[in-house]
């Protein structure tokens, strides 16, 4: 049986991917090919998708056991097998299946600043041609509308920033040494201390990881007449692209992607306005995130502007 030790179980755009990346080089570990196999996110077949996109991503889960195991197949003798699915922390039904399946398991969490998240989130669907609301505050205001739809989770920018509901639900599954909460700002700012951090958790050789490697930065997108018909063109193929081939989605989908982020340039800003404005729906979970963790997280109730450097 081809199960993982350990998982990097949230949150997205947290520098998960970089931190993935950085844990494949260590030769006491093994983690599959595949980022994301959103294994635990259902049971059985995901379902049906509503936001733009969601069903091409729901196509791209490893849903079925022996699929998910065969990933690990591959792991040298005596390494230890992991995955990161970073909406794992989010989804508690997940939490749960994680608890039944793999209960010994050694869970990986990085946080950042919710509202930084929440806009990184956006951001990367602007630029992916899928977010049809081109104001950051509003997007968030649409949330409960978007669940209602059925759109999936990376759509969810307000609620996967409510860390404390999700960690109280992980602390009630798994004993304290199980879990490592970390943030992205260390991963960012210190990456080899951190990087041995994890190392120290997982019971591996410290000292031999030297570098977060940058990976999946956002591009820039311009709010342009020519975008807006891009986007509408990509979101309309996510909405119908299920229904062909994968080689066939990425051939059509390709160009289209190529095209929108042709541009070069700055990030969109998140602007002290834009988050005093989104501030107020995580300042009450930050403060029950403090109890659960004994950590201070007042900076994430500044309003001032952040520098980010990977995502």
């Amino acid at each position: 049986m081809s199960l993982p030790d350990f998982l990097v179980i949230g949150v997205p755009k947290a520098g998960t991917t970089a931190l993935h990346a950085a844990l494949t080089r260590h030769p006491e570990l093994f983690l599959p090919a595949v980022k994301e196999p959103k294994f635990f996110l259902s049971d059985g077949r995901p379902p049906a998708a509503g936001g733009p996109g969601d069903a091409q991503t729901y196509q791209e889960h490893v849903w079925r056991r022996a699929d998910y195991e065969a990933l690990f197949d591959p792991a040298p003798a005596d390494t230890l097998r992991g995955e990161a699915t970073p909406f794992y922390l989010y989804d508690l039904d997940a939490q749960n299946r994680i608890k039944r399946l793999v209960p010994k398991a050694k869970l990986i969490v990085l946080l950042r600043n919710p509202v930084d998240r929440a806009h990184s989130n956006w951001t990367h669907l602007w630029a992916a041609g899928l977010e049809p609301e081109r104001d950051f505050v509003r997007a968030c205001a649409l949330e409960e509308e978007r669940k209602t739809a059925g759109w999936a989770d990376f759509w969810h920018y307000v609620s996967q920033g409510l860390y404390g509901d999700q960690l109280e639900h992980l602390f009630g599954l798994f004993s304290p040494d199980q879990v490592l909460v970390m943030r992205y700002r260390d991963l960012r700012d210190e990456p080899v201390a951190t990087l041995d951090r994890v190392c120290t958790f997982l019971g591996v050789e410290t000292g031999l990881l030297d570098a977060v490697p940058s990976s999946n930065v956002t591009p820039y997108v311009a709010d342009t007449r020519v975008n807006a018909v891009l986007r509408t063109a990509l979101r309309t193929g996510g909405q119908i692209g299920h229904h062909f081939p994968a080689p066939v989605r990425r051939l059509a989908r390709g160009p289209l992607l190529t095209a929108l982020q042709r541009e070069h340039g700055g990030r969109p800003t998140l602007t002290p306005a834009e988050r005093r404005a989104v501030l107020p729906y995580f300042a009450a979970d930050i403060a029950r995130l403090e109890q659960l963790t004994g950590l201070s997280y007042d900076d994430w109730l500044t309003v001032g502007l952040t520098s980010d450097v990977i995502d």
